[in-house]
Parts: structure tokens; C-alpha cells; sequence
């Protein structure tokens, strides 16, 4: 493993537990869209399903019991514990915008037409458009409290670490993902916007992140 997918992953976990801790210390899930951990569940779900039949290392392992658990845990403090603070009205974005062109594609490419093959690739398209409703949330509202773009950011930095990753690995080992780079490099663009915006603007101290308005 290098240094870069270890960053990578670390900032995957800080960016969850980040969000976490946002919601059991405040009590509230406000400004936090339930439809995109449901979907970001869905990709750990549909990923980790070699969990109990494939070994590759300890470490492997109990990243993917980690994350499994912290994204069901999150579900359930929106959905469940904190329901009440809940934003329904504002998390409207249409996932199945997202999970029937995701659906299709997963059909049309993998790498092997068996079941796990196109789930694993099923995970790894829908991870990429997992934080579209999200990102709308923000658009529809205007602003995002400073820990809620922490997150984002964290979750931005994993995958901007991840294509270093893959670059690193292209060049030591020859390997090469595909479907892994190109979903990759299309959720990193997603965040690019919100990347200048987070260092313009919350690292300057704002207490949160407000969207400029349209002349």
C-alpha cells in the first residue's frame, strides 16, 4: 500500500466521522442530506459483499467493517434519532436520476458479467454521483455550516488522493483500473467548485459557507 491511498483513506474515515460527530454533538441533522448517506450505504454495501469470502489483509478487512457500520450508523441518526431535525423540504434532489443511468451502465461496463463483478461496478459508479443530492442541498439552501463543507472537503481530498494513488500505481506496478479512474476523476470534478470555495471563504472564518448569489 502507498502513501497515497493510505491518505486517501484516512481522509475517507475523517471526512464520516466528522459528520457524525456534527450530528450527535448538535442533536440535528440539519443541512445534511439523508438521500446522499443512503446512497453513499448503498455503495459500501454493494462493494463489500466479497466481505465474508474474499481475504486480502487485515487492514482491508476492517476498513470495510468501519465504513459499512459508520455509513448505517449515519442513516439511522438522520433517519431515526434526529429525525425531527431533518431537512426533507430542501434534500428533494431525484436519485433516480442517478441510480437508473448508474444501473445501466454497470450492465453495459465491467469487467466480468457475474453478479459481485457488476455490483463492484455498480458501487464505484454510484460513488461518484453519491453527493449530488447533497451538493443540490447546498445549491437549494445557499449556505452550509463550516462543519458540513469540512466534510466535503475531507470527502473531495480522499478521491483527489485516490487518482495520486492510481497515477503512483500505473507507474510501479503497471496497473490500471478504468472504471475505477474515470468514476474517480468525475466525483473529484464534482468538487472542484466547492474545493475554491471552502478555502475562499471558510478558511477565512466564516462561520459557514454562503453561495454567491446570481447578478
Amino acid at each position: 500500500m502507498n502513501i497515497f491511498r493510505l491518505a486517501g483513506d484516512v481522509s475517507h474515515l475523517v471526512a464520516i466521522l466528522i459528520l457524525l460527530m456534527k450530528i450527535w454533538r448538535s442533536k440535528s441533522c440539519a443541512g445534511i442530506s439523508g438521500k446522499s448517506q443512503v446512497l453513499f450505504a448503498l455503495v459500501f454495501t454493494t462493494r463489500y459483499l466479497d466481505l465474508f469470502t474474499i481475504y486480502i489483509s487485515a487492514y482491508n478487512t476492517v476498513m470495510k467493517v468501519v465504513f459499512l457500520a459508520l455509513s448505517y450508523a449515519t442513516v439511522y441518526l438522520i433517519y431515526m434519532r434526529f429525525r425531527n431535525s431533518y431537512d426533507s423540504e430542501n434534500d428533494t434532489f431525484r436519485v433516480e436520476f442517478l441510480l437508473v443511468p448508474v444501473i445501466g451502465l454497470s450492465f453495459l461496463e465491467n469487467y466480468a458479467f457475474t453478479p459481485l463483478e457488476i455490483l463492484w461496478t455498480f458501487s464505484i459508479f454510484l460513488e461518484s454521483v453519491a453527493i449530488m443530492p447533497q451538493l443540490f442541498m447546498i445549491t437549494k439552501t445557499g449556505e452550509a455550516e463550516s462543519i458540513t463543507t469540512h466534510y466535503l472537503f475531507f470527502l473531495g481530498l480522499y478521491r483527489a488522493l485516490y487518482i495520486a494513488n492510481w497515477v503512483w500505481r500505473y507507474h510501479t506496478e503497471g496497473f490500471y483500473d478504468q472504471i475505477a479512474i474515470v468514476s474517480g476523476v468525475v466525483q473529484t470534478i464534482f468538487y472542484c467548485d466547492f474545493f475554491y470555495l471552502y478555502v475562499t471563504r471558510v478558511l477565512r472564518g466564516r462561520g459557514k459557507m454562503s453561495l454567491p448569489m446570481p447578478v
